[in-house]
């Protein structure tokens, strides 16, 4: 989206003919503030809920994550719409109808009584909470003269680091002390607020209409991306490809993929949804790739330790949210040292400790075992959010350092599509991988249980584990499944750790940015 004359316009509610009315710059950006934090806390806030939704709604383990990419995938298809929907109907009209849908939809999430109606839920949470992010960003800049531009920048990167720090603990708390309704619920006010605010004190004006919008490469694209999901999502339900529905999604996704690439590649410059210049960008297309693996790593994390510490290890869910919460805390602190080093250190030396920093804490992870102490998790956790938040702004500042200014907007856009499809592949891959490998491991376990085993002869452990009896077998068998799921959780910590490793030679391709060039950062890459 354009954040030049028309949409400073539209934040101001000043014509170029007459005097420009009184802003109130504080309320206006409380309230697209409110808007803001309550879309970056449901990117964190319901992970802790979700083995209680689990046995409420009656989902299997690798179900349930359809709750969290749902959302994510449905975002990531409708942020690139964001630019062209205010182009058209006014900054406004969309932030408000944004506000409205999120929060309308968040009731619909708390009210939802089946795993398919909180699915659809979720899926119109991202839809309407897409544009809210680099909206607020953008109103904040419309509004601020250029000498105030870079404190308003700090209050909204503060803002948009609040709700993945509050969201798990607030998650737990809310979980702990009603329901896991209420991690919906409690958006209903904070949307209620938020939609007063920008209703009373943004001025509306008319949409300029100045902007093309590629619909045959959105759809494609969009059909691509959703295919895929459902493919990885229902693969292991559907014993993958023994499945017709799956061969049908993987059709559908090549023939849709296929389709979007061939137009992109033969439409005119400036025509289709991805200008295809910017893959002619060495910078830019290894900051795919590395945002598609943070994307990934970061988001599959957060969705697998949760599940862990509630259903092997007992932890309490507000425990859970205290425990997990540091992550968020050590990715604030680590991007605003690695926002002052940008521009002095050269930025492929801090990516490069970012992604040994977040191997660091992976590998950690990968030594848990089931007898674990809050310290165990705290700081593995808080290291990685060391590292990601080292990683994102210098990768930021790489990816955009050779890009021509005028390719920004829309190389920002698709930066922020590329990590959101890692973000929901990676959940799906670990979930999928975390229920094979359980299975793999329970087979194996199991092979070594007998009557002959002399663990089995112990006076103690036979008065337990006695396979003579049905409650016994059915102990053991229990026993033997928190065994298999903890070794399947480090098969995927394990796997993550190699993904994070595998990256790291390509940063020998990257070019630094000129030394006292300012580099734009892409602040999307935070939420």
């Amino acid at each position: 989206m354009s954040t030049d004359t028309p949409a400073a316009a539209g934040a101001d509610g000043i014509s170029p003919t007459t005097a420009p009315p009184a802003i109130n710059r504080t309320m206006i950006t409380w309230a697209i503030m409110l808007a803001t934090i309550m879309q970056t806390l449901d990117s964190t806030i319901a992970n802790v809920a979700l083995p209680h939704m689990q046995g409420s709604l009656s989902a299997s383990q690798d179900q349930i994550t359809w709750v969290l990419t749902s959302y994510i995938v449905a975002a990531a298809i409708a942020t690139p719409l964001s630019g062209w929907l205010c182009d058209r109907y006014s900054v406004r009209n969309i932030f408000l109808t944004s506000i409205f849908g999120f929060t309308v939809a968040s009731a619909l999430c708390g009210i939802s009584v089946t795993l398919g109606e909180i699915v659809g839920a979720r899926l119109l949470q991202g839809v309407f909470g897409a544009a809210l992010v680099p909206l607020s960003q953008a109103i904040l800049l419309d509004i601020n003269p250029r000498e105030k531009q870079g404190s308003a920048m700090a209050i909204w990167g503060m803002g948009v680091m609040v709700g993945p720090i509050l969201g798990p603990t607030l998650g737990g708390w809310l979980t702990d002390s009603y329901n896991w309704r209420w991690v919906f619920f409690i958006n209903l006010p904070i949307g209620v607020a938020a939609f007063y605010g920008v209703l009373k004190y943004i001025r509306n004006a008319p949409g300029s209409r100045a902007m093309r919008f590629d619909i045959f490469g959105f759809c494609t694209l969009s059909v691509a991306i959703g295919s895929l999901q459902l493919l990885l999502d229902r693969g292991s339900e559907n014993d993958w490809f023994g499945s017709t529905e799956t061969w049908i999604e993987a059709i559908v996704f090549t023939f849709s993929a296929l389709y979007f690439i061939a137009h992109t590649a033969f439409s005119p410059a400036g025509k289709s949804f991805l200008n295809y210049r910017l893959l002619k960008n060495r910078n830019y297309v290894f900051g795919l790739l590395f945002i598609f693996i943070v994307g990934a790593v970061l988001y599959a994390t957060r969705a697998l330790t949760p599940p862990m510490l509630q259903n092997l290890m007992d932890y309490p869910v507000a425990t859970t949210g205290l425990v997990t919460a540091p992550s968020g805390i050590g990715t604030m602190i680590a991007m605003l040292i690695a926002g002052r080093m940008v521009g002095k250190v050269d930025v492929r030396l801090l990516l490069l400790t970012g992604f040994l920093v977040a191997a660091f804490s992976l590998w950690q992870m990968s030594r848990y075992t089931l007898v674990l102490g809050v310290p165990d998790i705290v700081w593995p956790g808080l290291i990685q959010g060391v590292g990601l938040g080292l990683i994102f702004v210098p990768l930021s500042a790489a990816t955009f350092a050779t890009l021509e200014p005028a390719m920004r907007a829309e190389g920002t856009a698709i930066f922020s599509l590329v990590r959101n499809i890692g973000s929901s592949i990676g959940i799906s891959l670990v979930q999928t991988l975390l229920v094979r490998n359980t299975q793999v491991a329970h087979a194996s376990l199991v092979e070594k249980i007998s009557n002959a085993n002399s663990a089995l002869q112990d006076a103690a452990v036979r008065s337990v584990y006695n396979l003579d009896l049905g409650a016994g077998a059915a102990a053991l068998n229990n026993e033997i499944t928190r065994q298999a799921s903890m070794i399947a959780y480090v098969d995927d910590f394990w796997l993550m750790l190699i993904l994070t490793l595998a990256v790291i030679p390509l940063l020998l391709l990257v070019s630094p940015a000129s030394k006292g060039r300012k580099v734009e950062v892409d602040h999307a890459a935070m939420e």
